[in-house]
């Protein structure tokens, strides 16, 4: 199996991470949203948990594909530099496919459901997403360039597309933003604003967008996410708010060769005989950006940081090449994250069911932690130590939710 370019690059990106927050809030700019920013982090989480999967599944394909390619491409730094060129090309024509038909909008969307823009908005990806994408990098896989290379060459191009998500930086000289996907033109690409839509597709060249007539640049304010928002931290709705919604529009569609043509037509088109969509409201009737906000539970701020921060050595336990966990314990592990994550966004939300699910999942990591522990699959000690976090973070919400629960803090569904 390739190396696990996002584990490697993890820390890197975490620092950048932190970086930015520190930079805005010195600035006071209002550029993190709390709520906003520990749902983009627990979608994070969860997305680079199936990213794993996926490389799983695709690898023997490449290699097949490699292995009975075109040419015999040797390992070399211009073979390199072709591999790189290549997959941004390929990445443009999937970033568009993404954006263009509905079944590639129903993987893409999560990625633009937040209505901010920041480095932890760039790591809101969608857990279905990265799967499609390697039926347009398959080509690559049969010219004859290794699989492994393939995969890991997808993965570093991923990163880096990290660093156009940020309103700190501003246009740069001219020289680059003629060739380079630059901040500016990753914010016209996230904006919802009218002339935005559908635009900058580039991954690091904004040469593709000038050369198929998609490229816009930033000439006014961006208002940033999708025209119907979820208006939910959710990561489950999130992930899959369009899918539900064609399925949907499939079922209710009158004519089969409807249902079945639906997934690749473009967004927005209705079937014969089937309403529009209802969609939610962006501005209000004042025509001004109203964003969504919820009334999370009181006091846990700071219990949500810690979560937030100890839930990536959690994510690194799936993700990480030397993890000794086996397929199955992966399996596990990564639906406790992904309780996890949808525990946050309950308390986010003030759900009556959020003290349950919390306790719950962290009963299960202290469980499963010890456990793995006990077994010798962990070093004992550090396994213990870590159980012992997850059930003294149990102690933490327990105290912080015991007098609120009969607050009317407590009364959304």
């Amino acid at each position: 199996m390739p190396i696990n370019v996002y584990a490697i690059a993890t820390p890197f990106v975490l620092g950048l991470v932190v970086l930015e927050v520190l930079f805005c809030l010195k600035k006071d700019n209002g550029y993190y949203e709390f709520q906003d920013s520990v749902a983009s982090l627990g979608t994070a989480i969860i997305n680079q948990c199936v990213n794993v999967l996926v490389a799983v599944l695709w690898y023997p394909v490449l290699g097949w594909l490699s292995a009975h390619g075109l040419f015999e491409v040797k390992p070399s730094w211009w073979t390199g530099l072709l591999l790189f060129l290549g997959v941004d090309f390929l990445f443009y024509w999937f970033h568009r496919f993404g954006h263009r038909t509905n079944v590639g909008w129903a993987a893409h969307m999560p990625h633009h459901s937040t209505e901010e823009l920041n480095y932890a908005v760039a790591l809101r990806a969608s857990v279905t997403q990265r799967f499609f994408s390697f039926f347009f990098y398959w080509p690559l896989a049969a010219l004859g360039f290794d699989a492994e290379w393939v995969i890991g060459m997808v993965a570093f191009h991923l990163v880096l597309q990290l660093i156009p998500h940020t309103r700190v930086v501003p246009k740069l000289p001219s020289w680059i933003e003629s060739w380079m996907n630059t901040p500016s033109h990753h914010r016209v690409h996230h904006a919802r604003n009218e002339r935005y839509l559908d635009k900058n597709y580039g991954g690091f060249l904004i040469v593709w967008d000038k050369l198929f007539g998609t490229f816009e640049p930033e000439t006014e304010a961006c208002s940033y996410g999708v025209t119907s928002p979820p208006n939910t931290w959710d990561p489950t709705f999130i992930n899959f708010q369009v899918w539900r919604e064609v399925v949907k529009d499939a079922w209710d569609a009158p004519r089969w060769f409807d249902k079945l043509r639906i997934w690749f037509m473009p967004t927005g088109w209705r079937p014969d005989g089937v309403p529009e969509r209802k969609k939610g409201a962006w501005r209000d009737a004042g025509g001004r950006e109203v964003k969504f906000q919820s009334t999370m539970l009181p006091r846990t701020k700071g219990y949500l940081v810690t979560q937030v921060v100890l839930g990536f050595p959690l994510m690194l336990l799936v993700i990480h090449g030397r993890s000794p966990l086996s397929w199955w314990q992966k399996v596990l592990v990564s639906l406790l994250i992904w309780a996890t994550a949808t525990a946050w966004s309950a308390i986010l939300e003030s759900r009556r069911w959020a003290i349950r699910l919390e306790v719950g999942r962290l009963f299960g990591i202290a469980t499963m932690l010890a456990g793995l522990g006990l077994a010798g699959t962990l070093p004992l000690v550090p396994a213990l130590g870590a159980s012992a976090v997850a059930l003294g973070s149990f102690a933490w919400f327990f105290v912080l939710t015991w007098k609120g629960r009969s607050t009317a803090s407590w009364s959304v569904a």
